[in-house]
């Protein structure tokens, strides 16, 4: 027989483990309300041409597609089933795909939505997302994200906003140094450009966003084969030891930048943001300006956003996300500007367990329980539980007969297991008896008067 499993990349979640998460997931939604974001949510699958296309080369490639239910092969090519290319083949095999982000698919409801949104339209999203990626510390296959979204504005108070959120979340949680590390992709584009890489802008970030994870030498051989020049890069060089304070490194690329409109536009609107929060203040969390910060999604126009995680632990972000001008637009609705960012709830579960941040919560439990030694009472038991239960009272019923010594034990084993305060051990003539296990009280009671002491 087949020892049963689960795919890599997932996971099973004891009851505890969904009481934590579920803690996290409240404190974050009650912050996107308090900053007046609604809740949407959409299918766990989408059309395959919503989602291909918009995050790059890499992201296309760890989109898990759903083959085409029946016979799949049957309205093939024969001709592309002859090339064994799968890249042809896939799009008359696999018409489907589970989501990879939350925010493709949100800029897909909006465009199919829009004559019902009142915008500027804040909206907060908390579903599980998944991508083919290879399985390690902290990343996963299948895993839940946190976003919130403002279309319709291209205030870049909404930035301002945004960082503040981050801080409010990670200062709820406890979870105090962590670095919310900004940059601006028009910065990127300036850059791109002074150098002489235009046509090379995404390969440029893709590579620069690596530098912590490959190093120096890495990103530079990685340049190198995506055809940007040495030149070029020794002209980046600077970049690779970015130094100094936010407003030091904010005259740097003034300077770096002094040539290129779209660069200077990058640093104007870095420098609101990063004034702004400044002046506004952060309760746990430090803003930092990373003119390395890329990350590889080609939708990103304005702001990036990066969360990391208190310095010593070795994970990788728990937070990110930055403004898309035009992602509508690749729906068919233009001139819809939105910037949005994205909690890793994962791993940021992973960082509150290694940090010991968790405060014990009681797992869902009934108040009272009635044990089962006499199976003559026990429709009176059931109509108690009925009504109790209609009370708004958390009851159970301990359903196996126990008449033994074994088999009684057994029941008040499970009643201190599962921590459960009350204890009805007998029934007669419409007396209950019940036992405070906190307290050690003992009480022979009504059903109106057993109500009331469980109120």
């Amino acid at each position: 027989m087949m020892k049963p499993s689960i795919p890599k990349g997932t996971r099973d979640f004891s009851p505890i483990e969904v009481a934590n998460r579920s803690s996290i997931m409240n404190t974050i939604k009650t912050s996107f309300e308090t900053f007046g974001f609604q809740p949407i949510e959409t299918p766990s699958f989408e059309n395959a041409s919503t989602l291909m296309g918009k995050y790059g080369e890499e992201g296309d490639r760890l989109i898990f597609k759903i083959l085409n239910s029946g016979d799949f092969l049957a309205k093939t090519d024969e001709k592309l089933r002859l090339e064994k290319d799968s890249l042809k083949l896939t799009p008359q095999i696999s018409e489907k795909a589970l989501r990879y982000d939350l925010t493709v698919p949100f800029a897909r409801y909006v465009v199919q939505h829009q004559n019902d949104i009142t915008f500027p339209f804040k909206r907060y999203q908390v579903q599980p997302v998944w991508r083919a990626d290879r399985p390690q510390k902290g990343r996963f296959r299948e895993f839940f994200q946190c976003d919130a979204d403002v279309v319709g504005s291209k205030s870049l108070w909404q930035e301002v906003e945004l960082v503040q959120l981050y801080d409010t979340v990670f200062t709820k949680l406890g979870l105090a140094g962590t670095t919310i590390k900004i940059n601006n992709r028009k910065i990127l584009s300036g850059i791109a450009e002074v150098i002489g890489a235009q046509d090379k802008l995404i390969d440029f970030t893709v590579a620069l966003d690596k530098l912590d994870k490959i190093g120096k030498e890495g990103v530079v051989k990685e340049m190198i084969a995506k055809g940007i020049s040495e030149d070029a890069i020794v002209k980046v060089e600077p970049l690779f030891n970015f130094t100094g304070s936010n407003s030091e490194k904010l005259a740097s690329l003034e300077k770096m930048l002094a040539d290129s409109n779209e660069g200077k536009n990058g640093v104007d609107e870095l420098r609101f943001v990063i004034n702004s929060i400044a002046e506004l203040g952060l309760d746990t969390a430090s803003l930092e300006l990373d003119v390395t910060l890329a990350r590889g999604l080609n939708y990103y126009t304005g702001a990036i956003f990066e969360v990391s995680a208190p310095k010593g632990l070795k994970m990788g972000s728990i937070g990110g996300g930055g403004r898309y001008d035009d992602l509508t637009g690749i729906f068919g609705l233009k001139d819809v500007s939105g910037v949005g960012i994205s909690f890793g709830l994962d791993r940021i579960y992973l960082v509150l367990e290694e940090l010991g941040l968790f405060k014990t919560d009681d797992l869902p439990k009934p108040k009272v329980i009635f044990l089962n030694f006499n199976e003559t009472s026990d429709l009176t038991i059931m109509k108690a539980i009925k009504n109790l239960r209609e009370n708004n009272i958390k009851s159970e019923f301990y359903p196996d007969l126990g008449l033994s010594n074994k088999q009684q034990k057994r029941q008040w084993k499970y009643v201190t297991n599962r921590e459960i305060q009350f204890v009805v051990s007998k029934v007669e003539n419409n007396v209950f008896f019940l036992k405070n296990i906190i307290s050690g009280e003992l009480s022979n009671c009504s059903l109106a008067e057993l109500v009331q002491k469980l109120k």
